[in-house]
């Protein structure tokens, strides 16, 4: 018997099998992929690191979180500065002074202040209704239509005006030249990868892959005192009560024969009309010398059930479902739902780590 088996081979499965094997029980982590790491995956082409699922940055205030993910290896110093592309020109993110130069030629916080107010005033919205409405009312017409609109569009696959203005309860509007995307004081990138850092969570705990717990069920459900359950909540349940809606991506990676493509690793494109959202040039995450270099383009879409979900649509419609499987759970006192499949709620890497720091310590006390 085990004492914990972990659904998962992901951050938050990885951190909670690791914590709890340091401590002495007996674990067992599986995942139905063929591969450790989950959402976080990288894999090592041409001496550069590719982040097969989306770029990763990890970014925390919390140093605790900061000394226990480094402790498992050593972290760049990367600091993330996307740019976003709009008919031929490019902008600084996130919205700062740089950006508020490019559109209208101001250097000074006061002048760019003065052309925020005068757009927000001229917008005159009355009453929030949408996404459209809340961007409009924050920072007026030329920021929302250049940088946003196209690109929250794309990615969402509704039109603004269809959308919940609670997506977008504050935008970011820094009257500084500072381009750094974060404000958290640690910030970096594994120098070997992300999948080193789980191999090395994972030292010494047994592991096995290709194997999907709800194809094996009631065999794995006797070998364990306590099951945390990292995979989408309704599908364990054979979407009793309906599926939950998640967006996805479809990635297009291309091999180059160049040194050097775009001369960042993030731009984002956010024009309706072109059809991705951002282009990645991994290179950049982590330098390294390559005659080569690969680049990556995301193509957001409407999830279906055996993609792989990325973002929970925290609607209310969703919510109210997710609250249905939640209270079936809460029934079954072997099983844990956790992380952002399991509890559908969109994590960062150091609150995943957190979530599963919390939970082994409420259920170790």
């Amino acid at each position: 018997m085990y004492d914990y088996l972990i659904v998962g081979a992901g951050l938050f499965g990885a951190t909670f099998a690791n914590l709890a094997t340091k401590t002495g029980y007996k674990v067992l982590v599986i995942d139905k992929k063929p591969v450790i790491a989950g959402a976080i995956y990288t894999e090592r082409k041409d001496n550069i690191d590719i982040h097969v699922y989306g770029p990763h940055i990890f970014h925390t205030d919390d140093k605790e979180i900061w000394d226990y993910f480094s402790s498992f290896g050593e972290m760049n110093n990367f600091i993330n500065a996307p740019l976003a592309f709009f008919k031929g020109k490019l902008y600084h993110m996130p919205f700062n002074m740089n950006t508020f130069n490019a559109l209208w030629g101001v250097t000074t916080p006061l002048e760019a202040k003065k052309k925020i107010d005068q757009q927000v005033k001229a917008a005159d919205i009355k009453e929030v209704k949408n996404l459209e409405d809340q961007a409009l009312s924050l920072v007026g017409s030329d920021v929302f239509n250049t940088l946003i609109k196209g690109y929250t569009e794309k990615q969402w696959g509704r039109a603004c005006k269809d959308l919940p203005s609670s997506i977008i309860k504050r935008l970011p509007l820094r009257f500084t030249y500072n381009n750094n995307y974060f404000n958290d004081r640690y910030q970096g990138i594994p120098v070997d990868g992300y999948t080193a850092i789980i191999e090395k969570m994972l030292e010494g705990i047994e592991v096995k892959l290709n194997i999907d717990f709800l194809d094996n069920k009631d065999e794995l459900e006797k070998q364990a005192n306590k099951i945390i359950y990292t995979g989408e909540i309704d599908r364990f349940y054979d979407y009793c009560f309906g599926h939950l809606s998640y967006r996805t991506l479809r990635f297009e990676t291309d091999r180059l024969e160049e040194e050097n493509h775009q001369g960042n690793a993030v731009i984002n494109y956010t024009e309706r009309e072109v059809p991705y959202t951002r282009v990645i040039e991994h290179k950049f995450f982590n330098y390294r010398e390559s005659p080569v270099t690969y680049v990556t383009r995301e193509y957001p879409k409407e999830f279906k059930p055996g993609d792989d979900p990325f973002y929970p649509i925290n609607n209310k419609e969703n919510l109210d479902l997710y609250a249905k499987y939640q209270e079936k759970a809460l029934a079954d006192k072997k099983l844990i739902f956790a992380g952002r499949l399991g509890q559908y709620k969109y994590f960062d890497m150091d609150d995943t780590i957190k979530a599963a720091k919390d939970l082994f310590a409420k259920l170790k006390a």
